[in-house]
């Protein structure tokens, strides 16, 4: 077995892998003879390509307003502009949009007008992101899919705004200004098809109430935890990517067992205040430990499985573990030698 041994922080695998369903941003075929229901009229200052009948590119306009979005639109560009508002009137005929970015506007939650958003019957991705809202908009169309409402200042989530929402993925709460009293046992109730909730970047200082339980990624980066409670993640029995980089764990805030679950893949725990290896499943593939406080590694303590160098065990029951960063820390190189011996599927060592 040949494991490279990097001393920087030049390797990193796994990106924001995202396991929702694929953005459709798709050119949805639809016959000729139903475009002909709708008048080919393009706001004048927006831009309508002639391949994409269905596209309203808005976007870069300078705009202070939405303008009339004709009925056949279905994709919807309005993002670096400076709407500060979302009113009904625009979208009056605009009844088969499936797809809204309005991604870096002024936007706030007063001014969207109630009910505006719930009445777009068919809407399935919804953006935006870099706006001022302070809650999320509620009510939502219950057709939606995925929900992005990163870099905000959220701070309040209204009770049963996502009730409805059985159809929702994804939603992204990432760097806004939720505390934990926003986060109630019922705050996703109705989310049953949820696979990613990234609330990163928030003032979190307790592990989120009552995550729905067929989430399988859980982004928690950058926030004040500093314990998980026992048996956290029994209840989200299908969580394959853990992102907890940058809060304030310790030792004694990590149960002996509690990431010793085989649906994760994926675990990340950089820049916390651990000063050693937490126990952790052998179907681990991608383990990031970098910036703690570790000095030592016990390969024979860390091994999920017992350690023997004549034992040739079949790849089903051998730890899966191929990727380790460990750099940031005060561990010195050689790599102990049960640590080989154990991980024998190991590609990449970062120390």
């Amino acid at each position: 077995m040949t494991v490279k041994v990097y001393p920087s922080l030049l390797v990193l695998f796994l990106t924001n892998t995202v396991w929702t369903r694929n953005v459709r941003q798709v050119y949805d075929a639809m016959d000729s003879e139903d475009w002909s229901r709708f008048t080919f009229e393009c706001p004048q200052e927006c831009f309508c390509p002639p391949s994409f009948p269905n596209a309203l590119y808005c976007d870069n306009k300078g705009l202070k307003e939405i303008p009339a979005i004709p009925a056949r639109i279905w994709y919807l560009y309005l993002q670096n502009n400076l709407i500060e508002t979302i009113s009904e009137k625009p979208f009056v005929n605009a009844t088969h949009l499936k797809w809204i970015n309005l991604n870096k506007n002024k936007i706030t939650s007063n001014g969207i007008e109630e009910g505006v958003l719930s009445k777009l019957k068919h809407l399935l991705y919804l953006f935006l992101e870099d706006n001022e809202l302070e809650e999320v908009p509620a009510p939502l169309p219950t057709s939606l899919e995925q929900l992005r409402l990163a870099r905000n200042k959220i701070s309040r989530i209204p009770e049963g705004v996502f009730s409805n929402l059985e159809n929702l993925t994804m939603l992204d709460l990432h760097h806004n200004k939720l505390l934990d009293s926003a986060l109630q046992s019922d705050t996703f109730q109705g989310l049953n098809n949820l696979m990613q909730l990234n609330i990163a970047k928030n003032s979190l200082k307790k592990m989120p109430l009552s995550i729905p339980a067929n989430t399988m990624q859980l982004f928690l980066d950058n926030n004040s935890i500093e314990v998980i409670p026992e048996n956290y993640f029994s209840a989200i029995p299908k969580v394959t990517f853990l992102r907890l980089n940058y809060n304030k764990l310790s030792d004694d805030g990590i149960p002996p067992n509690v990431f010793n679950v085989s649906s994760i893949l994926d675990l990340q725990l950089s820049h916390n205040q651990l000063t050693k290896i937490p126990l952790f499943n052998a179907h681990l593939e991608h383990l990031h430990l970098d910036h703690n406080r570790i000095k030592s590694v016990n390969g024979t303590l860390m091994c999920p499985t017992s350690i023997a160098i004549e034992d040739h065990r079949s790849y089903g029951n051998m730890p899966r573990l191929r990727y380790l960063r460990l750099d940031g820390n005060e561990i010195q190189p050689p790599i102990p030698l049960d640590i080989m011996i154990c991980f024998r599927l190991l590609q990449a060592v970062v120390i």
